[in-house]
């Protein structure tokens, strides 16, 4: 729902988001109430020792206080619990509940003052359980007092005080004469500053030089775009995500039309291309996982990776010209060597040299393949995380094959960076030097994966048999004519419903339009849904079937957005305007579509498991069509299925099924 304004500003919560933390506290406030009655009531009448009448005094007044707070605990709950997250009517009287709730933190914080000099004072010969029942009360308050704190910085908008909308740059354009106009533009420029700040707050370990400040700005103005023309608070979008989920598996358990994948018979020739390359992506996926250096191999070997580090690592330190970057206590480099079995004589190069747009990466002989490996590390920094983020689109322009296409920023930058150390420091000259008659393969995984498919592009004149493995893409990568482009010498991998390749601005865009959507018609109200989404999330069962107010309208009226949708999406953003911008190649939009490199093998699992844990998973790999990621699916696996050891072992499992096949 809109957030709450109390105070004269609008704030990052609901009026319905006081349910369970209220509940919550006013348990705490029940249990405190008759603890603190009860010890009145045994030692009534004996308050005769030293300090004893402040002590009467204190319990007394506290027994009113709590009793106090309770009732608008209650008073405050109860109202909070009606009405639906669209539907904030029966909620109205909220405000006046929460002013008198948080006046009686005043007299509770003095309380809580005197309680804390009575205890203190060494003059006070009460009895030992009296004294601990109210340190016990002191903690209690202060804890409660400094939660509340806690809670209201969360919540503080810093924009809740001039809350304004954003209109689509044309119309500023229009309105930048006048006054209105104006405020407009203020307040864009504002809420850019906010989110600035909050990116450098986030990075603030790191040093920051001209690049990350360029960076900063840029990805400060994609999240001010993206939230500026909703009205949704955090738990808003908690409660959408979880009814996206169930209901994004009603519809999995319900008959459907065929997949939009490229399907073919057991013994088709593309079957057995298939295999070939199931089986070339499981050998080139461990070059992928080992350009995570030490974290991937201790996080897959967590007992023994240290020792086996410890005791392997200190004979192999490479010398200088091998290496650049940090590599302290050489796990790195051993880490490498033991995810990929190679030798040290098998590295041309390796460099873990890390800053935004600079990524690590190695150059190794493959003598099983007769290939050199380029492979190329995925997110693991913060200078990475800002290499993601920097989602605008540039062009790249090819000679003699395309005129121009559209492709990630930040991640073309990144394989801009290790272009010119493969070819202007004669890196690969090195390599072809060594075996000449060796293939050129890129290989990388996330974030590596986007780098390693937009490298291959700019080295796939120079080297026509050069060949890639993708493995989770970023899904906001490479416009159409670039995707296509790159189906002939490109293979992408993805897992299940692996978020990271479903990622791009419209995606995200069609995201916030569907929660937007499905939130604003539910008739439930939104603890029902968080408690019920829970349960779910963690227990199982069957999707719960809220109702909704689109229940029972006619498909021509469900093209048509309802009056609570349109109060919650008060206006469309620029990039969402990108989504019926198809005419894009003479004028693009700032996020036009995107779609992942090459062909796509999807994998996933034969026999569907919402559970995260499993002791025999089947997988099944199969062609499939970039359309088919052009939606972002929710699941407790969407992250786990992004994962570098899950691909690997998805991928294992179908190269050893595979080979058992053929020996049977």
């Amino acid at each position: 729902m809109p957030g709450l304004v109390v105070f004269g500003r609008r704030w990052a919560i609901g009026s319905d988001d006081f349910v369970l933390p209220g509940a919550f506290e006013l348990f705490v406030r029940l249990v405190w109430w008759i603890g603190i009655l009860t010890l009145y009531t045994v030692h009534k009448g004996q308050f005769n020792c030293p300090g004893g009448g402040l002590l009467h005094s204190y319990l007394l007044v506290l027994l009113i206080l709590l009793a106090s707070i309770i009732c608008a605990l209650s008073a405050l709950v109860y109202i909070s619990m009606q009405g639906t997250i669209s539907n904030p009517g029966p909620r109205k009287s909220l405000p006046k509940l929460l002013y008198t709730r948080l006046l009686l933190y005043l007299p509770e914080f003095i309380w809580a003052v005197v309680g804390t000099v009575w205890v203190s004072d060494s003059s006070v010969q009460c009895e030992k359980t009296v004294i601990n029942v109210i340190i016990g009360t002191l903690i209690a308050s202060w804890v409660i007092i400094i939660f509340t704190i806690i809670g209201v910085v969360i919540v503080f908008d810093p924009l809740g005080g001039k809350k304004t909308f954003y209109l689509t740059d044309s119309v500023n354009r229009n309105l930048e004469s006048s006054q209105s106009g104006q405020l407009l533009y203020n307040v864009k420029n504002t809420a850019t500053r906010v989110w600035e700040k909050r990116i450098r707050l986030l990075c603030c370990c790191i040093v920051q030089d001209d690049d990350h400040r360029v960076a900063f700005t840029s990805i400060a103005e994609l999240f001010r775009t993206y939230f500026s023309d909703t009205d949704l608070v955090p738990s808003d979008i908690a409660a959408g995500l979880t009814l996206l989920h169930q209901e994004q598996d009603k519809m999995e358990s319900c008959p459907k039309e065929p997949e939009e994948v490229l399907c073919h018979s057991p013994s088709s020739p593309v079957t057995d291309d298939l295999d070939i390359e199931v089986e070339n992506a499981a050998h080139y996926m461990l070059f992928a996982a080992a350009a995570y250096g030490w974290p991937y191999y201790i996080y897959t070997n967590p007992f023994t990776a240290l020792c086996k580090l410890n005791s392997d690592c200190c004979g192999n330190r490479p010398t200088d010209s091998d290496i650049t970057g940090s590599d302290r206590h050489n796990f790195h480099f051993g880490s490498i060597l033991k995810i990929t079995g190679l030798q040290y004589r098998d590295f041309i190069h390796i460099s873990f040299h890390n800053k935004i747009y600079e990524i690590p990466f190695f150059v190794a002989l493959d003598h099983k393949k007769e290939a050199i490996v380029v492979a190329v590390r995925g997110t693991l920094s913060f200078e990475d995380i800002l290499t993601d983020l920097s989602a605008d689109c540039e062009d790249l322009t090819l000679e003699d094959v395309l005129e121009n296409g559209f492709v990630h920023k930040g991640i073309t930058q990144a394989a801009n960076y290790i272009y010119r150390k493969l070819i202007s420091d004669g890196i690969l000259n090195q390599a072809f030097t060594i075996a000449p008659e060796y293939k050129l393969v890129i290989v990388g995984h996330s974030l590596g994966g986007g780098t390693a498919s937009i490298l291959a592009i700019m080295l796939r004149n120079s080297f026509p048999a050069l060949r890639c493995y993708a493995f989770s893409p970023p899904g906001g990568l490479l416009s159409k004519s670039l995707a296509d482009y790159t189906k002939h010498f490109i293979v992408s991998v993805i897992v299940g419903k692996d978020l990271v390749a479903r990622l791009s601005m419209p995606n995200m865009e069609d995201l916030k339009r569907r929660i937007v959507r499905i939130v604003a018609n539910c008739n439930r109200p939104k603890y029902q849904i968080l408690l019920r989404g829970c349960w779910y999330e963690v227990f199982g069962g069957d999707p719960d079937n809220f109702p909704t107010e689109l229940d029972g309208r006619s498909q021509d009226a469900l093209t048509q957005p309802l009056l609570a949708e349109e109060s919650l999406m008060v206006h469309r953003s620029p990039s969402y305007n990108a989504l019926e911008d198809e005419s894009h190649l003479n004028s693009p939009p700032q996020y036009p579509h995107l779609y992942l490199p090459g062909k796509i093998i999807h994998i996933v699992e034969e026999s569907s498991s919402r559970r995260l844990c499993s002791s025999d998973i089947k997988y099944m790999a199969r062609w499939s069509n970039e359309t088919v990621f052009s939606s972002i699916l929710i699941s407790p696996k969407m992250i786990t299925d992004h994962m570098p050891d899950v691909v690997l072992k998805a991928l294992n499992s179908l190269s050893q099924e595979h080979g058992s096949c053929i020996s049977c």
